[in-house]
């Protein structure tokens, strides 16, 4: 269990330093690119380029992780390839126009703003999609619904805190620093902090130990059975290993879009009902999220982002963008509170009435801040949503672990037989003995990895319900992600036309109160627990 904990520490501290990356991101990205003279509407677009590259990547990564063998775990090589692209962004975004003028020897403003943008995308694509085997690897540690609320308590604890430090960071007026004047700014000086917290962050990930599963074992052996067949045929490939890659590697490429139709396709019932409600929820949160600085500095202080720095407009954007950031920066606060909580809450409240109060206050707390122009009410309002960022990072992959701890109950495909399939559930549980249990007709034992992260779904009598076809936690978890990362799609790409339609940026909280209403409907649709399986029907 010591092992573990450490374990567990060593992820979220780079769970921690990625969203510090992150939240900084989210303050200082949209000023950047209306500073650099892109539009409002095309600002919000290039916000949703990175989620999108994430929607078609991170379902991908989830279940290539699942699958992959290799003497470094899992994960792990996922984790450090999109945490070069985090790191390489970093050095990029303040040093643009240095950078255009080593290259090409003179000034180049037009590259600026295109070298920019691929900067953003790369650590906003990168980071966000580095959360999924990051989340993997924590279920892998803790796969039981228990510990894995336990774990996913801490992990959301981390963010938070991660969060805290991002939106603290901007919140301070730097520029009076000797340092900063030097560096070439309050936003330079920011990303050189960043990069060396998230440095720091990463080199924990080296003494990260991925314990081996029952499905890696298995694997290993069908690898080793297959390599004994080659080396006793002739097949043209042996002899030429470096085709053997290729025409794999062309196979993966070609195979992207089935296997995405295929994750999809074969979504469970309770994955798809928990998807949809993640989704509004995301999509709620992110739209205030997003956009709260610019709805702050324009907004409430009156500020215009494209004046020259100095002048009355850009003086009173850049105290509201602060202010912004100190509202953000307590709803960590809150979030961090709640975390801590949590464990306590779900035992007196249940699952059902948390989640279900988060999008609630939510809702509230967005139509409050569409109304008010009061900084105070708004600044509480904004600090009240910590707890929905705080139980929508908790309970959606709790309920994750719960379904895959009894997949022949969860991903049943068979409503007829459910009611039986419930009733022997708990005479299956108690003929589970070191891992085996007695499903074949004649009670010939067979090994099923029980507990792990996997949870092979396999017909175990039959008299129960077919499941689903195999499901591995992190082709789950990065469903899930996608979820967020499609909830920062949508909001990005039509937000700024919608507030050049209505010439305000409170259309930016009044979207996330409608959004928050309708999340509220989807989320009541979530199964909870074995009983809401038949209430569905």
């Amino acid at each position: 269990m010591h092992g573990r904990i450490s374990q567990l520490f060593l992820i979220n501290a780079l769970t921690c330093g990625l969203e510090v990356c992150l939240a900084a991101g989210t303050i200082y990205i949209p000023p950047m690119l209306l500073e650099a003279g892109v539009e409002e509407r095309f600002m919000t677009m290039v916000l949703a380029v990175g989620p999108v590259l994430g929607l078609i990547a991170v379902p991908l990564i989830g279940s290539a992780s699942d699958s992959l063998r290799s003497k470094y775990g899992r994960r792990r090589p996922f984790i450090w390839v999109l945490c070069m692209g985090v790191l390489l962004g970093l050095l990029i975004i303040p040093q643009t126009s240095t950078l255009i003028t080593l290259l090409t020897k003179r000034e180049q403003h037009w590259l600026k703003v295109p070298l920019l943008v691929l900067a953003i995308c790369m650590v906003e694509f990168c980071g966000q999609a580095c959360f999924t085997p990051l989340e993997a690897l924590v279920s892998d540690l803790f796969p039981g619904e228990e510990e894995s609320r336990k774990a996913f308590s801490i992990y959301s604890l981390m963010l938070s805190l991660g969060g805290c430090i991002g939106y603290l960071l901007p919140a301070v007026d730097w520029t009076t620093s000797d340092t900063v004047v030097y560096l070439g700014g309050q936003e330079a000086f920011i990303y050189v902090v960043l990069t060396f917290i998230f440095l720091t962050c990463l080199m924990g990930t080296t003494f990260i130990s991925e314990e081996q599963t029952m499905r890696e074992k298995l694997g290993e052996v069908e690898v080793s059975r297959k390599a004994e067949i080659l080396k006793t045929c002739c097949c043209p490939c042996v002899a030429f290993p470096r085709f053997l890659l290729l025409q794999r590697t062309f196979s993966s490429l070609f195979s992207v879009v089935p296997r995405l139709y295929s994750l999809c396709s074969r979504m469970p019932k309770v994955i798809a009902r928990l998807f949809v409600a993640e989704l509004c929820s995301w999509m709620a949160l992110m739209s205030f999220m997003l956009f709260y600085a610019d709805f702050v500095g324009e907004g409430l202080y009156n500020g215009v982002p494209s004046e020259e720095p100095g002048s009355l407009g850009r003086t009173r954007y850049d105290e509201g963008v602060r202010m912004a950031s100190l509202g953000l920066f307590l709803q960590c606060v809150t979030s961090v509170v709640f975390s801590l909580l949590m464990e306590r809450m779900v035992l007196c409240i249940g699952i059902r009435k948390l989640y279900l109060s988060s999008v609630v206050l939510l809702a509230v707390s967005t139509a409050i801040m569409t109304v008010s122009h009061n900084i105070t009410l708004v600044t509480i309002m904004a600090a009240a949503t910590g707890y929905t960022f705080c139980i929508l990072q908790i309970l959606p992959y709790t309920l994750i672990c719960l379904y895959h701890s009894n997949a022949q109950v969860f991903f049943s495909t068979n409503r007829r037989r459910n009611d039986l399939m419930l009733i022997r559930s708990a005479e299956i549980q108690q003929k589970r003995s070191n891992g085996c249990i007695s499903g074949y007709p004649g009670g010939a034992p067979y090994p099923i990895p029980f507990q792990s992260n996997l949870h092979v779904s396999v017909t175990m009598d039959p008299h129960l319900a077919q499941p689903s076809a195999f499901r591995g936690m992190g082709t789950d978890i990065a469903l899930l992600d996608s979820a967020y990362l499609l909830s920062q799609v949508v909001p990005s790409l039509f937000m700024g036309s919608i507030v050049q339609l209505f010439h305000s940026v409170t259309a930016y909280m009044a979207c996330a109160s409608l959004l928050s209403v309708v999340a509220v409907y989807f989320s009541s649709k979530i199964i909870f627990e074995k009983a809401d399986i038949d209430a569905s029907r």
